[in-house]
């Protein structure tokens, strides 16, 4: 009995290893700083256990603005959530006047629930480089989430719980994620 719980202790320990091991790697898009989000911050998103549901609060034409190094007229989403603005492309761009009841004025395209996902077969200038997507179904409303309280502070603190995460799992109001932030930052 003594050797099978030793094998099972060595086998938990190399587990952990491994864990460690893969999760103090660093994806080489780390480095090209980015103001808008992209498929290095979903897979941040996903390590941490982040539900890709989020809510579009508006989209706005940019026009004359800067992305990825190119300055260009660009159609931005803007999130509830504090995530960076998504720069919506012609699929994506479809998929959310679909939500809006298939307006096609981007005024119209305000508190609208998305999921995100990585597509790797995404395509720019002819080379397959992956890209950020929206999933054609609509995720369920935050209603059906249960509510973030007071209770739930101590848990979250100790797996170090972002608000992003947070909220991937909770409904959250915006006196009760103040009063995390302080009760997360006290020592």
């Amino acid at each position: 009995m003594r050797v099978t719980t030793d094998l099972a202790a060595k086998q938990d320990f190399i587990n952990i290893l491994k864990h460690l091991k893969m999760s103090s790697k660093t994806h080489y898009r780390k480095v090209f700083k980015s103001d808008h989000l992209g498929v290095a911050d979903l897979e941040d998103f996903l390590e941490e256990g982040v539900v890709l549901d989020f809510t579009i609060k508006q989209v706005k034409q940019e026009i004359g603005v800067k992305v990825a190094g190119r300055t260009g007229n660009f159609n931005i989403a803007y999130f509830n959530e504090p995530i960076k603005p998504l720069v919506l492309n012609v699929t994506n761009s479809k998929i959310v006047s679909g939500f809006s009841g298939g307006s096609p004025f981007v005024e119209d395209w305000k508190d609208i629930r998305v999921t995100l996902y990585i597509d790797a077969n995404v395509k720019m200038k002819g080379e397959i480089v992956g890209g950020v997507r929206i999933r054609k179904v609509q995720p369920q409303k935050d209603t059906d989430k249960p509510e973030f309280t007071e209770k739930h502070f101590a848990a979250a603190k100790k797996q170090n719980a972002t608000i992003t995460k947070i909220k991937s799992r909770y409904s959250l109001d915006k006196a009760t994620e103040t009063k995390y932030l302080e009760y997360a930052a006290a020592k």
